[in-house]
């Protein structure tokens, strides 16, 4: 997944491990947890999670800021970005925290917001400014969508025709299609058959 591309191992919110915090919002999602629940699960009070975030809001927005903020997968030359997102994809460690995060906190507005900040700044941003040709924020945000949605099917649904797939099949279906989003001809220009 994209979100979580980053390095959840980094820590800024001190009182409150990142992976616990991650875990809790994975878990339960925005509305399903408070932050006496999580700072329980840190060891520490919910007195002292208040006193540093403010808020359950600034607490959720600092844990995503953290699985978002890694972007260097979209440093480096576009011809093999497809080969560098479909690694990151296929990894067998790639967590899936961050797209239950996603998933268990999208329905609340606030978090939502928080979310779609965040994703936009780190993700699409990046990425759209590694692309060459026209439509480049259209085509970042349709690779970020192939790839959350291919991790929704193989990680949390399990399709069975994706779990069971070849690794070599898969990536090399999963790199032609970021190729193809990548490489959109120069100018936006459809291919068109000679007659």
């Amino acid at each position: 997944m994209f979100c979580g591309l980053g390095n959840t191992e980094r820590s800024v919110t001190e009182p409150v491990p990142d992976w616990t915090a991650t875990s809790a919002f994975s878990r339960y999602g925005y509305d399903g947890v408070g932050v006496r629940e999580i700072a329980q699960m840190a060891g520490v009070t919910g007195v002292l999670v208040n006193r540093y975030f403010g808020s359950k809001e600034e607490l959720f927005a600092a844990t995503v800021e953290i699985i978002c903020a890694d972007h260097r997968i979209f440093e480096g030359d576009s011809t093999t970005l497809a080969a560098r997102l479909n690694a990151k994809v296929l990894s067998k460690t790639e967590p899936i925290d961050a797209l239950l995060l996603i998933l268990r906190s999208a329905p609340n507005p606030r978090a939502a917001e928080i979310l779609r900040e965040n994703i936009a700044r780190h993700i699409e941003r990046p990425l759209k400014t590694s692309l060459p040709g026209r439509n480049a924020s259209e085509r970042a945000a349709m690779i970020l969508a192939l790839v959350v949605g291919f991790q929704l099917f193989r990680k949390v649904i399990g399709s069975k025709a994706l779990v069971h797939a070849s690794r070599a099949s898969l990536s090399r279906h999963l790199t032609t299609a970021l190729q193809g989003l990548i490489d959109s001809p120069p100018g936006g220009a459809a291919r068109r058959k000679l007659t």
